[in-house]
């Protein structure tokens, strides 16, 4: 299997590249992130992840781990064969997916060509707890008798999260200012003073 792929980069299409090392040309398919960071002729390190079908042997390429590990976990879900996550991965960072899955925030979800809303939600509701291992700053998440994630503190994280939305911030943007900002104040914080601190973090 082929893991690791370093040489020149030949060539770069709208969904694959060619890297010519030693001379040989392998055809890697990368999402669009990762095609815009490569420049034809220059240096290039990909991991690579090696899909081996009855019919043909697929390598997908990815310039840092975070991303390659997003696209195995995508392709666990029902539904997301390598094409999707590699359209989830070009509309989508890992951390903006990490913070999308822990505030189910199924329209951002959604936004990637090929992702509808079932299968948003199958992602929300079946990778919910991979996303605290990449990165997000979020507070615990516990789910509501709603089935609603409700961050640890209660209902004053969750008022906060819907304040701000209110105030014309997507609610995956507002989820992660109020976990950064409940970890820095605390749990004791008042709402009020979590809603100023969200504002000043999203004002950033």
């Amino acid at each position: 299997m082929i893991a690791k792929l370093k040489g020149l980069v030949d060539s770069v299409d709208t969904d694959s590249a060619v890297i010519d090392v030693g001379g040989v040309g392998y055809l890697v398919s990368a999402s669009a992130r990762t095609l815009r960071d490569l420049a034809v002729g220059g240096q290039a390190t990909m991991l690579v992840e090696t899909i081996v079908r009855e019919d043909a042997i697929s390598l997908y390429g990815f310039l840092d781990t975070a991303e390659r590990d997003w696209f195995r976990i995508l392709t666990t879900v029902q539904g997301v064969g390598a094409r999707v996550a590699l359209s989830i991965l070009s509309t989508l960072s890992p951390d903006e997916i990490a913070r999308a899955i822990a505030a189910q925030d199924k329209g951002t979800l959604s936004r990637p060509a090929g992702v509808g809303p079932k299968l948003a939600a199958r992602l929300a509701t079946e990778l919910k707890d991979k996303a605290a291992a990449f990165g997000i700053a979020a507070a615990p998440v516990s789910e509501s008798k709603t089935g609603v994630p409700v961050a640890a503190a209660g209902s004053i994280n969750e008022d906060a999260i819907s304040a701000l939305v209110n105030l014309g911030y997507k609610r995956v943007e507002a989820f992660g200012a109020v976990a950064r900002v409940t970890q820095r104040l605390g749990a004791e914080a008042k709402l009020d003073a979590v809603i100023r601190a969200g504002l000043q973090e999203l004002a950033r």
